[in-house]
């Protein structure tokens, strides 16, 4: 039953990365590809209808984190507490920018509220990045199977590391660059006109930098967690893994020179979501991995719930679930297409 867990937290992360990525993309390349007032009309009414549901996917990860893995939960929450309560007013803000500059006439607040929407987007790819690297580097947890971290220390991984060191700022450059990539080939997909040319040509300069970056990533993990690679080598078939995120990216690189939006788009959501599984293979059955010597890992037999908690969970679990994926397709569905560049609101 923990390994179910495991994997049902693994996969709404990957849901939350994948859906809430590229409108978190388009807030980072906003104003760099939407620069008139119809333009970047067009580019928010492009994520307007999804937005706000893509995000229930993180509240709902939290949540099922909360009772399948309840020492997960309170170790991670307090021990990343000052980065957590930032990633919230970040989320808080990102809201208010979206929602507020269509209430407002005045062009120096819906400046305002289009830089704080770029601002506060581009930050959370940092930091939802810089925490990933984190979780696959390890912490110092103690011996009461807590922990704290600094903001930094000698940016160097080892047995005192801080929340950012330099393996944890090339996670965070690497997913603001995979999620400013996944935003472009969105709004390739979904707007027309002088923004739908100017997103490709973005797409076609950040495919490459993400390849790079990707390719130097992997072995950064190996250097920063030198047992990072043990699940691989005794389940060589977890080798699949680092194999379809270079083929998604190919798949990326290729159809964005052939003008392909929609392939392309499928080939930027297959890239993270095989490179989060890629990172769940690598840490299972370990949670939280720990560095030094004081404490102990925390794995899944240490921090699952009781068993009937376990079982009267994933009931309650499916309904809810099938109910997020229902409503998620039925918007998908009647927001389909290209956003009109004449149409008021988020609708058609």
């Amino acid at each position: 039953m923990g390994t179910v867990w495991f994997w049902i937290v693994a996969l709404m992360l990957v849901a939350y990365v994948v859906l809430d990525g590229f409108d978190l993309g388009v807030g980072i390349v906003y104003l760099l590809v939407a620069r008139t007032e119809p333009e970047r009309q067009q580019a928010i009414r492009s994520i307007g209808p999804v937005w706000d549901g893509n995000e229930v996917w993180l509240l709902a990860a939290g949540g099922t984190l909360f009772f399948a893995f309840p020492l997960l939960y309170a170790s991670s929450f307090s021990g990343f507490y000052l980065p957590l309560m930032i990633v919230l007013w970040l989320l808080i803000l990102r809201g208010m920018s979206i929602e507020l500059r269509h209430h407002s006439a005045d062009p120096l607040w819906r400046t305002f509220f289009d830089a704080l929407f770029a601002f506060s987007s581009t930050l959370l790819a940092i930091f939802f990045g810089a925490a990933l690297a984190n979780v696959v580097r390890g912490v110092p947890i103690g011996p009461d199977d807590y922990f704290f971290l600094p903001l930094w220390t000698n940016w160097r991984p080892g047995p005192n590391p801080g929340i950012l060191d330099w393996y944890t700022v090339l996670g965070g450059v690497l997913a603001l660059a995979a999620l400013a990539l996944h935003g472009v080939l969105y709004l390739a997909l979904k707007t027309s006109g002088q923004l739908e040319r100017r997103a490709h040509r973005l797409a076609i300069r950040l495919a490459p930098l993400v390849l790079v970056l990707t390719a130097i990533s992997l072995p950064a993990t190996i250097i920063a967690r030198p047992n990072s690679l043990h699940n691989y080598e005794a389940h060589p078939a977890a080798f699949l893994a680092p194999l379809g995120v270079f083929l998604s990216l190919a798949t990326v690189v290729i159809s964005v020179r052939r003008r392909r939006n929609l392939t392309a788009f499928f080939g930027s959501c297959g890239y993270l979501a095989v490179m989060l599984v890629g990172a769940a293979a690598g840490l299972f059955p370990v949670l939280l991995p720990t560095v030094g010597t004081r404490g102990r890992d925390i794995t899944i037999d240490n921090a699952i719930a009781g068993s009937h908690t376990l079982h009267v969970g994933l009931i309650w679990w499916s309904f809810g679930i099938l109910l997020a994926i229902f409503y998620s397709a039925t918007v998908f569905w009647l927001f389909r297409g290209k956003v009109p560049t004449t149409s008021d609101g988020y609708g058609h």
